[in-house]
């Protein structure tokens, strides 16, 4: 669907553990040749015995330059991932989790990930603080270190949703701190006859001089 939509951006995920295998064996045949912005999104949990082995199939790749976008909720040993250095993309977290949801919990993060890059969501921004002003405060204390940026509506529960007129509205209010180069990763699930309107929604949320990017 994105190669038919002719779209400069992708995002890999693998959010389940079993799917990153799979994920990274097909990259040997996938053609990403079209694309300027690839990321890898690796499994959003996984045991503490399985993080070796995660970490090691991940580390492989690291020649290929793509952000590698982890939960930090998720990681146990940071001591590992931390010798990946700015291929690892740190996701702030929505309220469900314990860590990574706030500037000051993402601080104690990048302090064991110095070198980590950062991947903003913004629908878990809004859903941790419906006013925007934790959005704002990561945005301006980590703004430096910003790949990319995940955009969707988070409900109560947690799941992406299409953007609403009230969201758009919401991410309005930060769009400003946003740079038009960093890439839009729409993680909103829409049909692909619905693909454009989303586009078109996700440019007026975020109204910058950019291309919008699609995962």
């Amino acid at each position: 669907m994105i190669h038919r939509k002719g779209l400069p951006a992708v995002e890999l995920s693998a959010l389940r553990r079993n799917e990153l295998v799979p994920l990274l064996d097909a990259l040997q045949t996938l053609d990403v040749s079209d694309f300027n912005y690839i990321s890898i999104h690796a499994p959003s949990q996984f045991e503490p015995e399985w993080e070796a082995a995660l970490w090691k199939r991940l580390s492989n790749e690291t020649w290929r330059k793509w952000p590698m976008v982890v939960h930090p909720d998720a990681l146990y040993d940071f001591s590992l991932w931390r010798r990946l250095g700015s291929a690892v993309c740190v996701e702030n977290m929505d309220k469900r989790k314990p860590i990574g949801r706030s500037v000051r919990e993402l601080a104690l993060i990048f302090k064991q990930l110095p070198d980590a890059t950062f991947c903003f969501d913004i629908g878990h921004a809004r859903q941790y603080d419906s006013t925007m002003t934790e959005a704002y405060l990561i945005l301006r204390e980590f703004g430096a270190r910003l790949r990319q940026v995940h955009v969707s509506e988070v409900n109560t529960n947690s799941r992406h949703a299409p953007l609403s007129y009230a969201s758009i509205l919401a991410f309005q209010e930060v769009a400003h701190l946003v740079p038009s180069h960093v890439p839009l990763i729409l993680e909103t699930p829409v049909r692909e006859e619905d693909i454009d309107a989303e586009i078109a929604k996700a440019n007026q949320a975020l109204p910058l001089d950019r291309r919008t990017m699609v995962a």
